[in-house]
Parts: structure tokens; C-alpha cells; sequence
């Protein structure tokens, strides 16, 4: 019974030598806070397919403020996203891959990040 109690103790020493030898490199960690200013969207044209006037070609509106880098628009809820570009803000969106339909558009979502 001696030997054993001897043994757990080598055991026990053992283990905590193993766990006390770990190392860990200094990291960075943090929060910040900002605020969010949004975008207007205003003068929203949606242009019809000349073919087939229930497919809707493109979207184009004016943005500001006018120095987004990326904007995307969404027609209806849980459809494509539609990749845009923007000139001095004046924004066109191409919604022709996959097509955009005139029935499928109920709701004009833009996102746009500087």
C-alpha cells in the first residue's frame, strides 16, 4: 500500500510538471465602437427589357454621399444580390445574371460600404 501512495505522488508531480511547462505568446485582444452614418438612395429608376417588358434589366439611382467603393442591391427578400457600380454617385446595377423579373421584385435593399 506504501508503494502505491508512492507512486500516485511520482504520478501526481509528474502530471502538474507536464501541465506547469506550457507556454503561450502574448496576442492582443479589444473592442472599439464607431459610429454608422447610412447612405440615401434617391431617383430610383428600374429599366424593363425592351423584348420582355416583365424582365427588369437594371436598377440605377443616385447615392450619397457619393464616395462608396461597393453598393449592392437585393429585389426581393431573399434573392440575388446584384453587384453595382457607381460614378460620382450615380449608380448602376446590371440585374440580368441571374435575370431580375418585374413580379419578383417587391422590395429594393442597397447596401453600400465606403
Amino acid at each position: 500500500m506504501w508503494i502505491t501512495a508512492v507512486a500516485v505522488a511520482i504520478l501526481a508531480s509528474s502530471t502538474y510538471a507536464f501541465t506547469a511547462s506550457n507556454t503561450v505568446p502574448a496576442t492582443q485582444a479589444g473592442s472599439g465602437a464607431a459610429a454608422i452614418s447610412g447612405y440615401t438612395a434617391s431617383s430610383i429608376v428600374y429599366t424593363l427589357n425592351a423584348t420582355t417588358p416583365t424582365n427588369v434589366d437594371q436598377v440605377a439611382f443616385t447615392i450619397s454621399p457619393t464616395t462608396t467603393s461597393t453598393v449592392k442591391v437585393q429585389l426581393a427578400a431573399a434573392g440575388s444580390w446584384y453587384s453595382c457600380s457607381n460614378a460620382a454617385g450615380s449608380v448602376t446595377c446590371a440585374t440580368t445574371s441571374p435575370q431580375a423579373t418585374a413580379v419578383g421584385s417587391t422590395q429594393l435593399t442597397v447596401v453600400a460600404a465606403q
